[in-house]
């Protein structure tokens, strides 16, 4: 006599092969993936690749960010996505380089306008969770899909600091060290060795780095190495003060900070799109501010005070710390 339990497991198999052709729940009209990539590493190839196998037969997109900053961003947009074309031949002609595409959510109302129903977004397994609220919090609002799947690249991201591939911190980190034999064990064998040199001269030419004081902020140039004298300038108010202008540098939104935490902020940008980022995850952004000139980008410029005047009138700023001061009226009550 059969017993209970495989009675109740040869019937679950006999409906399982009922269906042989099931819908897979990645099949979807276009496949995305948006990255620093500054510089591109080996990691990104990995990315890059779990991004192909993602789309199956689908079309897919990588996004460089459009970010430029000596710290984490030495490489202007042009001169990254020329070597990320060099360095990964297969993927070339998927690599956008779209002036318009500075954030996940430009690549995504791209997506929708252009007729798509459904995406997949390929992140690194550590930045799932924020993708997954953000895309899904925002659909219907600034693009729209019947379906949105937030899918991991593997365990760790190669924009981090994972042991299995050389992240694009560390290359930084080596350039700043002047260790270029580092350097190039991060890089593709498919970039030959003379160019791999013309690459990190461009990094180390990015990273403005006249005097060795500069050489050794890695907590500026690879936080993630770093987090002890990163979180202890963030505690003594020298860097992401409520008011500064930041960017997120997984998503690439840029706004203004409303609110400080232990270990992170909340920001909100001119599109009233709210968010909130770990230290290690964000820049300070003066140099991306739509409508102001290049030479009234700087701290202390009237430009940047009236973008963060209008930003202190928005009514969801006001909103969210009305509901902030609720809660604080309450807890002391």
């Amino acid at each position: 006599m059969k017993s209970f339990t495989s009675f109740i497991t040869e019937a679950i198999s006999s409906q399982t092969v009922a269906n042989p052709n099931p819908k897979d729940d990645n099949d979807a009209d276009m496949t995305v993936a948006f990255g620093r990539f500054n510089p591109p590493t080996t990691g990104h190839e990995r990315l890059m690749n779990k991004v192909k196998q993602v789309a199956g037969k689908g079309n897919y997109e990588i996004y460089p960010s459009r970010s430029n900053d000596p710290k984490k961003n030495p490489l202007d947009p042009d001169t990254k996505i020329g070597y990320m074309q060099q360095m990964f031949p297969t993927h070339a002609k998927h690599i956008v380089n779209n002036p318009n595409a500075k954030t996940i959510f430009d690549a995504l109302k791209g997506a929708s306008e252009r007729g798509a129903k459904s995406v997949n977004i390929v992140v690194g397994q550590d930045r799932q969770a924020e993708f997954q609220n953000l895309a899904n919090k925002y659909n219907n609002k600034l693009y729209k899909f019947d379906r949105i799947n937030v899918i991991s690249a593997g365990d760790r991201d190669p924009d981090g600091e994972g042991v299995s591939a050389m992240s694009a911190s560390k290359l930084r980190k080596a350039a700043a060290d002047d260790d270029y034999d580092t350097f190039r064990t991060g890089i593709p064998q498919s970039l030959k060795d003379d160019k791999a040199r013309e690459l990190y001269a461009a990094i180390q030419k990015g990273m403005q780095l006249p005097n060795k004081k500069q050489q050794n902020e890695t907590w500026r140039i690879a936080p993630k190495f770093d987090w002890k004298n990163l979180r202890e300038n963030y505690m003594n108010g020298n860097i992401f003060r409520v008011g500064d202008i930041v960017e997120n540098d997984n998503t690439g939104l840029i706004g203004k900070i409303i609110r400080t935490g232990a270990n992170h902020i909340i920001a909100v940008t001119e599109e009233n799109i709210m968010f909130k980022s770990w230290i290690k995850d964000i820049t300070e952004k003066f140099t991306e501010i739509s409508g102001v000139p290049a030479n009234q980008r700087e701290v202390g410029t009237d430009a940047l005070r009236q973008y963060t005047q209008r930003l202190s009138h928005n009514p969801i700023i006001l909103n969210f710390i009305n509901k902030s001061r609720k809660k604080r009226v309450k807890s002391n009550a």
